[in-house]
């Protein structure tokens, strides 16, 4: 049990490091949640203009699930499932910042890459697609979600599949207002920068 709380602990604490916040405050770009979706993620830094910002963003926020996963799995397999979890919680419910975070995506498939590779690899196949043929990143990320624990199932491997599913409806339910703004065509594209908040 101990293990367990141990590795859910630290990957929350890893996963709840805001990288997208850090580096556009680093950058002077002011604070990102002041912006387009207000999210501190990857997409939202984009609408800044700095791509080199928003890809810093998305390396390092998939990299806090990856290294979660990978230092928890030196222990057990089951300490890296949990480690996957808090990361990606600690991500979407940071406590550095009120428990307000980001969406989750780069996590995910951080998460994802340190568990499994290959179903990662199918992930960012089913997102590069949906994303270039709809030019919404939203869109991509929800249905690769889903593609995830599908992967999973196809590679044998029950328990992650279950926690990738898990994963995947906390990730459509951060994306509630997106999925709404899709249906009615208000959605942001890809690139798009953003304007100040109201």
């Amino acid at each position: 049990m101990i293990e367990k709380m141990i590795a859910f602990g630290f990957g929350y604490l890893l996963g709840s490091i805001p990288f997208g916040l850090i580096l556009t405050k680093i950058a002077g770009l002011g604070d990102v949640r002041a912006i387009g979706s207000g999210n501190i993620g990857a997409t939202n830094v984009l609408r800044t203009g700095r791509k080199d910002i928003a890809a810093a963003t998305l390396l390092l926020d998939a990299a806090k699930g990856t290294v979660a996963v990978l230092i928890a799995a030196q222990f057990s397999a089951e300490a890296a499932i949990l480690a996957a979890l808090g990361s990606f919680i600690g991500h979407l419910h940071p406590v550095w910042l009120k428990f307000k975070g980001g969406k989750g995506v780069a996590t995910f498939i951080g998460c994802l890459i340190g568990l499994h590779w290959p179903s990662a690899l199918i992930f960012a196949g089913v997102w590069l697609a949906t994303a270039y043929v709809t030019k919404y990143s939203s869109a991509g990320a929800l249905v690769a979600s889903l593609a995830s624990p599908v992967a999973l199932l196809l590679f044998d491997r029950r328990d992650q599949a279950e926690l990738f599913l898990a994963l995947a409806i906390l990730l459509w339910f951060r994306h509630v207002e997106n999925i709404r703004r899709l249906l009615n065509g208000t959605e942001g594209r890809i690139g798009q920068k953003g304007t100040p908040k109201a």
